[in-house]
């Protein structure tokens, strides 16, 4: 290889690289260069639980998330959150006592947010890594999440009904919803059951059609397919430790991985969500 090929191999390098920075605020993902943003990390002072609030509509104009609604208080729009990890209750609880904020990174349409999971001591038990992709489309938006917790102690997720990453849309009494899964069951029928995605769609003020968000399991994720938790109000998430407890030694790590596409419509777009799923197969890149 000459000099010459190989500067040019390494400015192309340096060049198409991803170039990430640690950031001290709420890291954003913008809509447009000078738009709000589309893909926000909530900023309470209080909640050290890192979550994203808002997430909006591919517009950009319309908020798609609730933050701390009346009926569920610890429920923070879109958020990672286990019920029983050592026994503690990371799903209702989101305090310093609990989570201990690491750093946030920034990069093109990425974000990455690092935490420790306290036990009651104060001694960090998990790493909690989040890493959220998003890639824009001409209708639809799609946002990956690659989960990581590596056990900093002997870690047991507890068996319990929900708990892991869960979204709560702006519902109130009286708002029109509905969701749909892979299987073909509607509502309710859905709770607790096995499915490749869930399609939730929620009428919001200001837009004409209703808003949806689907969640999308990966297959190389362990059950997969997973159950669902879907609330009374609408509030859906897999529920990673519904089939039984989840261990992971000192020293080792597990990842989970999912897909969000959010879209407009009034009818449930099975196409869309079919080749989004497709695309999310198995022969992913690695980090």
């Amino acid at each position: 290889m000459t000099r010459t090929t190989f500067l040019i191999l390494l400015l192309t390098c340096i060049c198409t690289a991803e170039i990430t920075v640690t950031v001290k605020g709420p890291a954003r993902i913008p809509h447009s260069p000078d738009g709000p943003a589309i893909v926000q990390q909530g900023d309470s002072k209080t909640h050290t639980r890192p979550y994203i609030h808002p997430l909006r509509s591919p517009d950009g104009k319309h908020v798609l998330t609730q933050f701390s609604p009346g009926h569920h208080k610890h429920q923070t729009g879109l958020y990672w959150g286990q019920t029983r990890i050592n026994r503690r209750d990371f799903f209702h609880n989101y305090k310093g006592d609990y989570w201990k904020h690491i750093q946030n990174r920034l990069g093109n349409n990425f974000m990455e947010f690092h935490s420790q999971l306290l036990d009651g001591k104060g001694a960090p038990m998990l790493g909690d890594r989040q890493q959220w992709n998003y890639i824009p489309g001409k209708d639809h938006y799609i946002l990956d999440l690659k989960w990581t917790g590596a056990a900093l102690q002997d870690v047991t997720i507890g068996k319990y009904s929900y708990g892991g990453l869960f979204l709560r849309m702006p519902w109130k009494r009286g708002t029109k919803a509905s969701c749909l899964n892979s299987e073909g069951q509607k509502n309710q029928q859905g709770e607790g059951k096995a499915a490749k995605w869930v399609d939730l769609a929620m009428q919001i003020e200001g837009m004409t059609e209703m808003a949806h968000i689907v969640m999308i399991d990966h297959p190389e994720n362990p059950g997969y397919p997973t159950l669902w938790r879907i609330d009374g109000q609408f509030g859906i998430g897999p529920a990673l430790a519904r089939r039984g407890d989840i261990r992971i030694p000192k020293g080792e790590s597990l990842t989970y991985r999912y897909r969000l596409v959010v879209y407009e419509g009034n009818d449930f777009r099975a196409p869309l969500v079919e080749q989004a799923m497709k695309d999310f197969g198995p022969d992913q890149p690695e980090d």
